[in-house]
């Protein structure tokens, strides 16, 4: 069977949820027995979004080749539940800096360089690359941005070629846009979706299916309009009104039976019966009224829930899983270094530091570290938070302030946290850290050795930073185990307190690998310390939700 492509724009707006869309459908096609594969086409220069700030993108989403791509890869892998690659998320920094870099070898025998055909032609091959890599016989591509940004056009024609590369029964467009309601009038707008349907035609992409977005609901008259302007297929017009579960999307689609539309235009058929059950057992758990936990987020970017998304879904996956309501509160860690935001911690049964870079609210964190060492409150470290955990506690053990990471204080007498020798002489900001899935072996006796049942594990780093050895067994003596090692024992992956119900800091991040049908163990352990705080009982066993 040739590979069939399904390609996802979007329209009116940005945001308008082209991600989640494309892992829901992604989730449809895996019901019917398929191999499914997704990929983003990012439109901005930067070669990755590694070295952008979280404010302009959000969390930077880590594969388990080392990739750094777009968050909506999250969506992707834990709507759908499958595991990507590098060739996943293009972007246009990419794309043409492989182009010139080759025509800097004389690649192209002295041609001139044009966007059409080698910009367009090293997108096509980078899409290809998908279904090789991963061996999907689906392949989900989604353009970043919108209909009608100068920087998308490269891409959108390439999607238009491939239809004639590959054959009308081998591709399918989808378009997601939004249906804005006007108050004063009381009506929700189809005008916009036809200007944008309209500028997609003229590039020469004719969508089959149209996603209409909306906050309000959207009557059959509406999705009949869209369908006679736009030249699309009355029941390929799909209302979708944002749901207040984000895992819901999946059913909600299956009930507009986009998953049949789909099949019949790219003349497939269902390779087996789609099962829902456990995923409807997922959703009515969610929206059942259960005890709610308490837990406090320390970050520097909180402004945008965006930057820690999988760190925030992984404590849903967990909580769900153990029967409670997250209650997630957002604390600035520069607020409580400020002394402003110091009385949150008061509020919570559990403390999450994750990830970050820069000097900016660091000490805040440290504070958060050491409040939950000192009143027994549950803390996960994740990366970062796993730094300022052993940064306090250095402070504590050796009497004094003149502790820190060499991240963040160069001249620092104790670097308890410092550089890998591999590191010391890298410049490039971009790649160049310890990135993707590294084994760790697991310590008896331990939190996490219990947490995860078994004794070697593989999970996600992104670093530069590690914990300094010359320090190991000074901690060790006062109290600090060092639950999870490099599989030749110099690198510490997992840290964790004695005599504390569960003060925990991972050098990588276990978010990543967090699925709403499987929790990450280390989430489900935290969540249930900090509900044994609380003297909120749970699910046990955890609920399970796996088919």
């Amino acid at each position: 069977m040739p590979t069939k492509y399904i390609f996802f724009t979007g329209g009116v707006v940005s945001s308008v949820g082209k991600g989640v869309t494309a892992a829901a459908v992604g989730r449809l096609l895996k019901q019917r027995g398929f191999t499914v594969a997704v990929q983003k086409l990012d439109p901005y220069i930067n070669v990755d979004p590694g070295t952008m700030s979280p404010y302009q993108h959000g969390e930077v989403f880590v594969l388990d080749d080392g990739a750094e791509t777009d968050l909506d890869l999250g969506h992707y892998e834990r709507l759908i539940d499958v595991r990507l690659n590098k060739t996943c998320n293009i972007t246009s920094g990419q794309v043409y800096a492989d182009v010139i870099a080759k025509e800097r070898r004389g690649d192209y025998l002295g041609g001139t360089i044009q966007v059409i055909p080698h910009i367009t032609n090293e997108i096509k091959r980078r899409i290809g690359l998908v279904s090789k890599m991963t061996g999907a016989e689906i392949v989900l591509v989604e353009v970043g941005g919108t209909v009608g940004d100068i920087e998308s056009l490269p891409f959108l024609e390439a999607l238009r070629q491939l239809r004639t590369d590959m054959g009308r029964e081998n591709t399918l467009y989808i378009h997601v846009t939004w249906l804005p309601y006007i108050g004063a009038t009381e009506e929700l707008k189809t005008k916009p979706t036809q200007h944008s349907v309209r500028e997609l035609r003229s590039i020469g992409i004719t969508p089959d299916m149209i996603v209409a977005r909306s906050d309000t609901p959207i009557e059959d008259v509406l999705c009949e309009k869209i369908a006679q302007f736009c030249d699309v297929e009355k029941r390929a017009v799909v209302p979708m009104v944002t749901a207040p579960i984000l895992y819901e999307i999946p059913l909600l689609l299956e009930q507009a039976h986009v998953g049949d539309i789909i099949l019949e235009r790219l003349n497939l058929t269902s390779q087996k019966t789609p099962n829902w059950n456990a995923w409807q057992r997922l959703v009515v758990e969610t929206k059942r009224e259960k005890p709610s936990i308490s837990i406090g987020l320390v970050g520097k970017y909180v402004e945008l829930h965006d930057a820690y998304i999988s760190v925030r879904e992984s404590l849903k996956h967990a909580a769900l899983a153990l029967g409670v309501e997250l209650d997630l509160k957002w604390i600035h860690s520069v607020e409580v270094e400020k002394g402003t935001n110091a009385d949150k911690f008061e509020d919570v049964f559990g403390i999450v530091v994750p990830g970050g870079f820069g000097s900016r609210g660091i000490e805040g964190k440290i504070m958060a570290a050491r409040y939950a060492r000192l009143n027994k409150v549950p803390y996960l470290g994740l990366c970062l938070g796993m730094q300022l955990m052993v940064v306090d506690f250095a402070r504590d053990v050796l009497g004094t302030d003149k502790v820190n990471s060499s991240e963040f204080d160069r001249t620092t007498q104790h670097p308890v946290i410092d550089l890998m020798l591999e590191q010391q002489d890298v410049t490039d900001m971009g790649g160049t850290m310890r990135l993707g899935l590294y084994p760790c072996t697991l310590q008896p006796g331990t939190i996490a050795r219990k947490a995860y049942g078994v004794e070697k594990v593989d999970e996600r780093h992104r670093h530069r930073f590690e914990f300094n050895n010359t320090y190991r067994e000074q901690f060790a003596k006062n109290g600090m185990k060092f639950s999870g090692l490099s599989p030749n024992g110099n690198l510490v992956e997992i840290a964790e307190l004695e005599n504390h119900p569960f003060m925990v800091g991972t050098q990588f991040h276990p978010e990543f690998l967090s699925r709403p049908t499987r929790p990450h163990p280390l989430f489900v352990e935290f969540v249930r310390a900090a509900c044994l705080k609380a003297g909120i009982p749970t699910e046990e066993p955890p609920l399970s939700f796996d088919e």
